[in-house]
């Protein structure tokens, strides 16, 4: 401990201040190789707002506009980004790379392990015979198409969507959907529609995750917060959905389905989000909503059954009968995938778990990033942990599930 003054005293991490003979905490000391977050260093916030916005607007405008692929896109965005860090913002080259560093590790152990543990289940179901036995007895509960993008599109993309993401809800339910009668494009752009509700939570809860890593925020809070928007947005889906596919007249003659739906949908997101987990949210959402809605469609039907003008033949009502233990059995690996996580996700399991990370600071970057206000309260040091959590990790859940369910499908 080294004395600066009569009344001021420093250690290597704080400062205290001598009070009527006592001695106080007065903040954190800087070191020499910390650097301060400035919010204007352009000394015009519009200004400085713009360029610190500049690689998302990149970003958007190379998909969006010049059609650029989504890797190259996010390439330039990201050397945007880092060439501002350091010009603009005067953000030193070793913190730079120590952040560019660190997320590519957390990119890698948290999110493409779970991804690549989702698709693992995924092909396990389609290699073994068995996805195509979920296919038709989804498009097998209803010949209605308007009903048909309610199951496939919205609740069936939601499963797929919390199950690794990444395009795949786009991808195969497009191709169940143009395998039942739908026009390709059309079915590609209701798929897109559908994606809409669960696409927050992503696969098992990955952009949560990864905004509780930026943000240093509980996860519990990100994802209940979500949870009380988007129920909102499932509700009203489903109508803008068939609305999309008909004319108002024609949607408005499936409004108990419509409605029965949403409401599903919307009520588990809530629940599951606010008081279960994040990732989960997808997964459950789709499977009870698939779930009612073969029950609700076996005992309510439209009073016109409606059909496309190119669709002769009712080939939609052809698909091949199932029994209700061959279809739970197809349907194993998400729900194993399911009770996995869940399993994982309980506190006195995760601690023991957690038993094995392991737990390093970031060189180069940890307390050494000073947050000043209005952005925090109080000037105070950015910690930067990384956490190697390789058994508590949901992709490690995720890929446990795929191993059981990979003798049980045979």
């Amino acid at each position: 401990m080294a004395a600066v003054g009569s009344r001021v005293c420093m250690t290597k991490d704080i400062v205290l201040k001598l009070r009527s003979g006592k001695w106080y905490y007065a903040g954190f000391a800087l070191s020499p190789e910390s650097w301060t977050q400035n919010y204007n260093p352009l000394g015009n916030t519009a200004l400085s707002t713009a360029v610190a916005a500049f690689p998302v607007c990149l970003l958007f405008y190379l998909l969006a506009v010049r059609k650029t692929i989504a890797w190259r896109a996010a390439i330039y965005a990201f050397l945007a980004a880092v060439a501002l860090a350091m010009v603009a913002f005067g953000m030193p080259a070793r913190m730079v790379a120590a952040a560019v560093g660190h997320g590519l590790v957390y990119a890698v152990v948290r999110i493409a392990w779970t991804l690549v543990a989702a698709v693992f289940v995924y092909e396990l179901t389609v290699e073994t015979g068995h996805f195509t036995v979920i296919k038709e007895s989804i498009s097998g509960i209803t010949p209605d198409p308007r009903l048909q993008v309610l199951l496939i599109a919205f609740a069936f993309g939601a499963v797929l969507e919390g199950a690794g993401g990444g395009g795949a809800p786009v991808a195969i339910c497009g191709a169940m959907m143009a395998g039942i009668g739908f026009l390709p494009f059309e079915a590609a752009v209701l798929c897109l529609i559908a994606n809409t509700a669960p696409v927050a939570w992503g696969g098992v809860g990955n952009p949560i995750r990864t905004l509780v890593a930026v943000t240093g925020l509980p996860e519990a809070d990100l994802s209940a917060m979500v949870g009380r928007i988007l129920p909102w947005t499932a509700l009203l889906l489903p109508f803008w959905l068939v609305r999309w596919q008909v004319k108002s007249r024609e949607m408005l003659e499936v409004w108990p389905g419509l409605i029965a739906c949403g409401a599903t949908f919307g009520a588990v997101q809530f629940l599951w989000s606010n008081y279960v987990d994040a990732a989960l949210v997808d997964i459950m959402g789709g499977m009870m909503t698939l779930a009612l809605l073969a029950v609700f469609f076996r005992r309510w039907r439209p009073k016109r059954i409606w059909r496309y003008s190119w669709d002769t033949e009712p080939n939609r009502a052809a698909q091949p009968e199932h029994s209700f233990r061959k279809v739970l059995h197809s349907w194993a690996p998400f729900l194993l995938l399911a009770l996995f996580v869940i399993v994982w996700g309980l506190p006195p399991v995760k601690r023991v778990l957690d038993a094995v990370t392991l737990r390093r600071p970031v060189p180069w970057l940890h307390n050494l990033v000073i947050r000043t206000p209005p952005v925090v309260a109080e000037a105070h040091p950015e910690p930067a942990v990384f956490d190697f959590a390789w058994l508590s990790a949901v992709g490690t859940a995720t890929f446990m599930a795929g191993l059981a369910a990979g003798p049980l499908l045979g």
